[in-house]
């Protein structure tokens, strides 16, 4: 008798075999439009902060978006609906690739017109507990010539594109690729994340 494939295999095989993937309408296009309206909310509140990178949260000229870290005692409805799915992706993905990831950190990202955020690794110099990494976008009705594409550095030299179209998750091995993202003519917004394992205590 054959197994049938549990939810999210496919991204699962995806991963196994090239380290990275692009899912369409990873929520539904209402799911997706409530988190749009809760990022702005948030951005009209002024809730939103420079970004910062590093352990340190260091601010930089690097990158120019702002963002909203999610609190999980303190998660708005559309917030929960996508931390809910983020969540069963992680239990697929342990248990297909057996990855050990015990957790997910997740913030909104809004970048201006013409923001942009250098060629970078999310795998902190001090910490390897993040292991993949996550995007969803948000943004509606976004053209190529809009730009704010994210370029994803591949292992064979060459680069993928992926635009922020709302419903998108990209999905990547956090210390294998490089990525950049690239300035758009319009606000950009999106959700990012991170599977994490429990970092492993250093060696001497």
């Amino acid at each position: 008798m054959n197994t049938p494939p549990t939810p999210f295999h496919d991204i699962a095989s995806a991963l196994a075999g090239e380290g990275w993937c692009v899912v369409p309408d990873f929520l539904s296009a209402a799911q997706t439009r409530a988190l749009a309206d809760d990022c702005r909310a948030l951005r009209d509140a002024q809730r939103l902060t420079p970004a910062r990178v590093g352990g340190l949260r260091t601010a930089t000229p690097l990158r120019s978006d702002s963002t909203h870290w999610f609190q999980a005692d303190a998660l708005s409805a559309p917030q929960q609906v996508f931390v809910d799915r983020l969540d069963a992706l992680r239990v697929t993905l342990n248990r297909e690739l057996m990855l050990g990831l015990v957790e997910c950190e997740s913030h909104y990202a809004v970048y201006p017109p013409g923001g942009s955020y250098t060629r970078h690794l999310d795998r902190l110099r001090d910490s390897d507990a993040r292991v993949l990494s996550a995007v969803f976008y948000l943004n509606e009705a976004w053209r190529v010539a809009d730009g704010g594409a994210l370029r994803l550095y591949l292992a064979n030299g060459s680069s993928h594109d992926i635009f922020p179209h709302a419903g998108t998750l990209l999905l990547f091995l956090s210390a294998q690729f490089e990525h950049e993202v690239l300035p758009a003519r319009r606000e950009r917004m999106s959700i990012a994340c991170w599977m994490r394992q429990r970092a492993l205590a250093p060696t001497f």
